[in-house]
Order: C-alpha cells, then sequence, then structure tokens
C-alpha cells in the first residue's frame, strides 16, 4: 500500500546541523518513502515536532491514529484515510479544532518502548521542537542513537568523546562513510605496526579506530545519514579485522610456545574458531528468538560487557603490554575467546531446548511489561546508556 507524506507547519530549529523539514525527509527516506507520493492513505506529520524514525515506523503500524505528544499533549503525528486528511491537518495545528470521531488518539508513551536493533528500552523519541531546548534535544538524539547493551569500553570509555567528534563532524559537515574510511585506515595501521613489533604505536592506532567505529554509526543516526553501502562497509570491517589483529600480534615474535605445547601456528586456529564459533551462534540464535543472544536475559546483557569481541580482547592485549609480557596477551585472547564462546553455545542449547518447549520464539527480558521492576539494577543500566545523553 502507498503512502501520501504530508509535512505539517514548520520550524527554524536544527538539531545536529539538520533542519526539520530535512529530517523528516530522510527519514521518510529510509522508511522507503517520500513527500510526492499519493495514496489511499496519508501520515501526517508536524514539523514542530522530533521525531524518531522508529515512533514513524510505529505509528505506521496504527492506521486511524492520531499520535500526541506525552510531553505537552500536543497532537504531532497521525496516520488516516486521505478523506480525512484535510481536517486532520487543521486539527494537528489548532488544538480546539475536534478531530473526527472515528480517529483514535494515543500518546507517544503507547509505543512499544523496546529497540531490536539498538538493545535498549526507551520509548521512542517523540519531543517538541523548540529553539530553547534545542541542546537538550541533540543531546537527546545522541542518547538514543546508543546501543544500551555493548561492551564495556564502548558503553562507559567512549559516549561522551565520540560525541564530541559527531558534534565536529556534523559542523564541519563530514560525512558518516568519511569517518569509516579512516578507520578502515586505522585498521590497516594497527595490523602493520603489530606486525612490526610496534605495539604501543599500534593500540594507540586500534583504539582510536574502535572509538572512531562509535563515531561513524553516531553521526549517522543523529544526522540520518545512513546508507546500505556504509552499513555493510562499516560491519564489514568490524567483521573480519579482530582475528588479523591477533594474528598480526603473534606475527611479532620469533618463537612463542605456552608451557611447550603450543605455537603461535597452532594458537592462531584456535582463535578463529572461538572468533567464528561466536559469531556464528550469535546468527543461530536469531532463529531461536526475536532479539539477539545478549538481549535475550539480564545475565547476557552484562556477559556482553566482556564477550571477547574486539574491545575487551584490546584490553587484554594492552594489560599484556603494560604488564611487559605481549606475547601474554596472545594466549590471554585465545583462552577468553575460547571460554566466552562455550558460554554462548550453552546458551544456544538452552534456547533450542525453551524454544522446542514453548513453541514460541523467545523475547528479550526488556520487552516484558514488569522488566523494570523485575529486573530493576539490571534495566536501569541496560534500557539506555546514560553518559550518551549528558551535555557535551
Amino acid at each position: 500500500m502507498t503512502v501520501a507524506v504530508r509535512i505539517v507547519g514548520e520550524s527554524s530549529v536544527t538539531l545536529w546541523g539538520l533542519g526539520a523539514a530535512e529530517r523528516l525527509r530522510r527519514q521518510l527516506a529510509s522508511l522507503g518513502m517520500d513527500l510526492s507520493a499519493s495514496g489511499e492513505s496519508v501520515l501526517l506529520l508536524r514539523a514542530e515536532y522530533l521525531f524518531e524514525t522508529r515512533t514513524i515506523s510505529s505509528l505506521l503500524a496504527r492506521p486511524g491514529t492520531v499520535l500526541r505528544c506525552a510531553r505537552d499533549g500536543g497532537r504531532a503525528a497521525a496516520f488516516v484515510d486521505a478523506g480525512d486528511a484535510g481536517p486532520v491537518s487543521a486539527a494537528l495545528l489548532e488544538a480546539d479544532l475536534a478531530l473526527p470521531a472515528h480517529l483514535r488518539e494515543i500518546s507517544s508513551t503507547e509505543l512499544a518502548s523496546f529497540d531490536v536493533k539498538l538493545r535498549r528500552a526507551e520509548p521512542p523519541l517523540l519531543e517538541p521542537l523548540t529553539q530553547a531546548r534545542q541542546g537538550a534535544l541533540e543531546d537527546q538524539l545522541y542518547g538514543n542513537a546508543y546501543k544500551g547493551i555493548t561492551d564495556l569500553v564502548t558503553k562507559w570509555m567512549w559516549p561522551r568523546p565520540a560525541k564530541r567528534i559527531v558534534r565536529w563532524c556534523a559542523a564541519s559537515g563530514i560525512t558518516p562513510n568519511a569517518v569509516t574510511t579512516v578507520s578502515f585506515l586505522l585498521t590497516c595501521a594497527a595490523a602493520w605496526l603489530f606486525v612490526q613489533g610496534h605495539f604501543a604505536s599500534g593500540l594507540a592506532a586500534g583504539w582510536l579506530m574502535t572509538l572512531l567505529d562509535t563515531v561513524d554509526g553516531k553521526l549517522a543516526r543523529v544526522t540520518v545519514q545512513s546508507s546500505r553501502a556504509g552499513h555493510y562497509f562499516d560491519h564489514g570491517i568490524d567483521l573480519l579485522h579482530p582475528p588479523v589483529w591477533y594474528i598480526c600480534w603473534g606475527e611479532a615474535f620469533a618463537e612463542l610456545d605456552l608451557l611447550g605445547l603450543l605455537s603461535a601456528a597452532e594458537i592462531y586456529p584456535l582463535i578463529l574458531a572461538g572468533y567464528i564459533g561466536g559469531r556464528v551462534v550469535e546468527g543461530a540464535f536469531h532463529l531461536l528468538a526475536d532479539c539477539s543472544v545478549f538481549s535475550w536475559r539480564p545475565f547476557d546483557a552484562w556477559f556482553r560487557l566482556v564477550t571477547a569481541r574486539r574491545n575487551p580482547c584490546l584490553i587484554l592485549l594492552t594489560v599484556a603490554l603494560l604488564a611487559g609480557q605481549p606475547e601474554w596477551g596472545l594466549y590471554a585472547v585465545m583462552l577468553w575467546t575460547g571460554l566466552t564462546t562455550a558460554v554462548l553455545g550453552l546458551r544456544l542449547l538452552q534456547a533450542g531446548v525453551l524454544r522446542a518447549l514453548g513453541g514460541k520464539k523467545l523475547r528479550s527480558w526488556m520487552s516484558e511489561p514488569d522488566a523494570a521492576s523485575r529486573h530493576a539494577f539490571s534495566y536501569r543500566t541496560f534500557s539506555s546508556t546514560l553518559g550518551a545523553y549528558a551535555p557535551g
């Protein structure tokens, strides 16, 4: 079904360098919609309000609905039949005008909170767009672009420095794909430096790459510049480079011998097997659940903080270097990768048994109605990344 779209009203407020109308156009384009389309149904969006893309997509699942903003009670959007578009458009702008009786009104707080993609539980964003709240709204957009469940470095170290870089990139017109390209160059530089035995400078390049890996995604979301090519480029780098780094690290040593049992050549396959095995488990879990393995239960969210992905393994390599034993970093990565992959395999087995017994796809604990009270501490920790909302 083709849906017509109309932007109602206007606003001069810019956020992250984008005007209200242009932001809405980009959001609509990401949903495969444009302002030139016509249809039997009409999506009406007020330019005086700030929407997340998922706010719009959630409304599109509710035909015959007018959406009110929970903060100020104003009518912000509607999804109605074309015949109702005229009176509803007027009613969005004039609070005193009555809506057609057959339409229902809902608050933005009634939309589903759990975001499967970003593994967080925050209501879809809908806020009045005012100049006085420009800074607070930019903070809100950035915070909402941040994953709730991720590794400990991304969650607690990178939110504020990444935000400053995102702000500079947005003001300078630097695109997310440009940031990803710099990340790729740093990835290559770190690998070369590791092979040469320049561990400190290699780690510096590696850590900077991980920071920029946070920046490109957040920049894409706050400026609504996500693209399929950029997505594949970014995730392709993320998927392939960690084991390459570990092998390059090991290649710097002329001889490695783990207690007389394992050489470097024998360690590499074990790291690769553990790394690939973990990724396979993550993919297979989606066949059993409507969420990732890391957002299934509270345990999995905590486990994601330290799972043997790139950042936790970089910590192991950094600690080994600071201890003056860089070769032990490779051993630590091997052991931690094997251990965490074994845990993931066990979680997949448990999920398979529960799915077989229950017959339904498993759901995330954060989508449960009583999650905030039943798992209070975990919910506060993982429903969002609080540091990402801080001013700065």
